[in-house]
């Protein structure tokens, strides 16, 4: 098969016996390295990327996409329901009261969320998939039942039938006057997320409402999208459906900081894991330049015989850009190995070493999840080829300014 000459010589000297083997150790340390380097950012930024989704699904399981709240509350909320409905990409809207209290069993007094909802309106809604249905049919107007997270429910001491009272602070004419009710655990949710479970509890929206002031109005509307992400568009397309007066949000402005820091994560540890990758291409230029140094008569000779300078720097160039093209795909099937079996790989090391990588009194997520981008995939490959085809510019260079007369002068 026909082969370049640039090429055959180029591997030649990559698999060369006779070289010395300082060189050879440091064009494997360069093809290790960019293989370590490109599957650890594949590895860790799938990991990131499934933190990331795994984090904002528990954190919507329990809270809205977006959120129209009235400051005096909806009277008529089943008309605003409606004309929220029409909205495209709108799956669901759920009226809701949202309000800050005290939660107290005994002598124990705890700081809460107190969310007033409608059972038979969650349908668009993963409530159903924290809290037992039983428990849910057990919220009904006047019944004066709550739910709890299930930390909270540890920490009070508490279980289904027990008492427990709630305490709302409201201000009126520039005072606050405590509001408190009697209360009877119905049961307990785990979402497992840190606030939701150590701080929230579910009344129906009929007691919160009178609880706090509203007299059976909702305090605002939950919706909730077909594709959380698309908050953006949702927001443009209200038009005037959102009258001046209620007060919009949604997930990414109320978690903002929460994945503004993982984004951030997720760019320093592409810099410091690309290190690596910077770190294999310095050897890289090391060995080629060795290999430069220790082939000059070789060079002399091609250089004799007619080949070109710039053919001579294609040698190394191939020898080079083999080291990179072979450690980058190495590392790319090593990470995409990793990314995929982090499930397993992980308890593994927890068991053997006898640690936890996820504390769940430390994360919202206890189990590292994995979700691999074909952006990722393309994109970290890609970035580590160039910087090896790169460190072997200088090389090639030096090779094809070798001067033949000075090379075999002494021969």
């Amino acid at each position: 098969m026909f082969q370049p000459l640039e090429g055959f010589i180029g591997l030649r000297y990559l698999r060369s016996r006779r070289r010395r083997g300082v060189v050879s150790f440091m064009s494997a340390a360069s093809l290790i390295g960019i293989a370590l380097g490109v599957a650890a950012l594949i590895t860790i930024l799938s990991v990131m990327n499934g933190l990331e989704t795994e984090t904002r699904t528990r954190l919507l399981s329990m809270s809205a996409h977006a959120s129209i709240v009235a400051p005096q509350g909806f009277a008529d909320w089943a008309e605003v329901q409606r004309r929220l409905l029409a909205v495209p990409g709108v799956v669901e809207v759920a009226p809701f009261v949202s309000i800050e209290g005290m939660l107290a069993a005994g002598t124990n007094l705890k700081p809460v969320l107190v969310r007033g909802i409608v059972p038979d309106e969650q349908r668009g809604s993963d409530l159903s998939r924290f809290v037992d249905e039983s428990s849910l049919a057990e919220l009904t107007p006047g019944g004066r039942r709550i739910i709890l997270g299930r930390t909270l429910a540890l920490n009070l001491g508490l279980k289904p039938g027990d008492s427990v009272t709630l305490l709302v602070p409201k201000i009126a004419n520039g005072r606050v006057t405590p509001r408190y009710a009697a209360f009877t655990v119905a049961g307990a949710f785990s979402a497992g997320i840190q606030d939701h479970d150590s701080g929230l509890v579910l009344v129906h929206m009929s007691d919160a409402s009178d609880l706090y002031g509203l007299n059976g109005a909702a305090g605002g509307l939950a919706v909730q999208l077909a594709d959380p992400l698309a908050v953006q568009q949702f927001r443009a397309s209200l038009g005037p459906t959102l009258d001046p007066k209620w007060r919009y949000s949604d997930w990414t402005e109320e978690h903002r900081s929460l994945f503004t820091a993982i984004h951030i994560e997720k760019l320093m540890m592409s810099i410091i894991l690309m290190l690596i990758v910077g770190v294999a291409a310095f050897n890289i230029v090391a060995s080629l330049m060795m290999v430069v140094i220790d082939k000059q008569k070789d060079i002399a000779i091609l250089r004799t015989y007619g080949l070109e300078p710039h053919r001579v720097a294609r040698v190394f160039l191939v020898q080079g850009g083999v080291i990179g093209v072979v450690g980058t795909l190495l590392g790319t099937l090593l990470g995409l190995v990793l990314a995929f079996n982090v499930h397993a790989i992980v308890p593994w090391l927890e068991q053997t070493f006898g640690f936890q990588i996820m504390p769940g009194d430390v994360y919202y997520v206890t189990q590292l999840p994995s979700e691999v981008h074909l952006f990722d995939v393309i994109a970290i490959p890609a970035v580590a080829l160039v910087v090896a085809l790169l460190a072997t510019v200088y090389p090639a260079r030096r090779a094809a300014a070798v001067a033949p007369g000075n090379a075999l002068r002494y021969d």
